[in-house]
C-alpha cells in the first residue's frame, strides 16, 4: 500500500515539474530573438541602409531599443515581439539598400 502511495506521489511530482518546465520555457528571455535583430541591423548597416533606406533602418533600431526596454522590465513576450519586428524591419532595410545600391546586371 505504501508503495502505491509513493508511486502516485512521484507521478504527481513528475507532472508538476514538467508543467513548471513548460511554463518557464514560455516566459524565458528572448535572447535569440534579440541577437537575431542585432545581427540583422548590423547587416543592414553594412549594406548601406543608413544611406539607401534610412527610415526603415531607424524603425528597426527603435524597435530593438523598445525590445531592450521591455526585456529590462521583464515583459519578455512584448520584448520578443519587438525584437522580431526589429529583425523584419532590418531585413527590409538591407534588401532595399541592396536593391538600390546594386545596379542591375
Amino acid at each position: 500500500m505504501a508503495y502505491l502511495s509513493l508511486t502516485r506521489l512521484l507521478a504527481k511530482l513528475i507532472r508538476l515539474v514538467t508543467i513548471l518546465l513548460v511554463l518557464t520555457a514560455c516566459v524565458s528571455a528572448p535572447v535569440q530573438e534579440m541577437s537575431d535583430a542585432r545581427q540583422a541591423i548590423y547587416s543592414a548597416e553594412v549594406a548601406g541602409a543608413a544611406q539607401y533606406s534610412p527610415d526603415t533602418l531607424l524603425a528597426a533600431q527603435r524597435l530593438l531599443q523598445e525590445a531592450q526596454t521591455r526585456l529590462e522590465t521583464g515583459a519578455y513576450d512584448d520584448a520578443r515581439h519587438h525584437a522580431l519586428d526589429a529583425r523584419d524591419e532590418a531585413i527590409k532595410a538591407r534588401e532595399r539598400a541592396t536593391t538600390i545600391h546594386s545596379p542591375p546586371p
